[in-house]
């Protein structure tokens, strides 16, 4: 797997640090291994799934439901973090 140049040149994890790992994870079929590895993994396959399927099929209010989806992303990936930091602070 790719290495965190974050983590390796700072010693302090990134935002996306944990991403890989959860989708190998997924596709082994371990599901909460890979929630707690990265929370946003399933979040995350729902915008590129969204994502993909408005690439064919527009519709109405696709531009909302998108900038919802990357609103929700960032908010999961945002509190994982912080909650992250706060456990290895402790």
């Amino acid at each position: 797997m790719l290495p965190c140049l974050n983590r390796s040149l700072f010693g302090v994890e990134c935002t996306g640090c944990g991403a890989q790992r959860a989708v190998i994870f997924l596709f082994k079929g371990e599901f909460m291994q890979a929630f707690y590895m990265y929370p946003a993994v399933y979040s995350l396959v729902l915008l590129f799934l969204f994502l993909g399927f408005n690439l064919f099929y527009k519709f109405k209010f696709d531009y909302n439901i998108k900038i919802g989806l990357i609103i929700f992303n960032a908010v999961i990936i945002g509190g994982a973090y912080v909650f992250k930091m706060i456990q290895i602070l402790n």
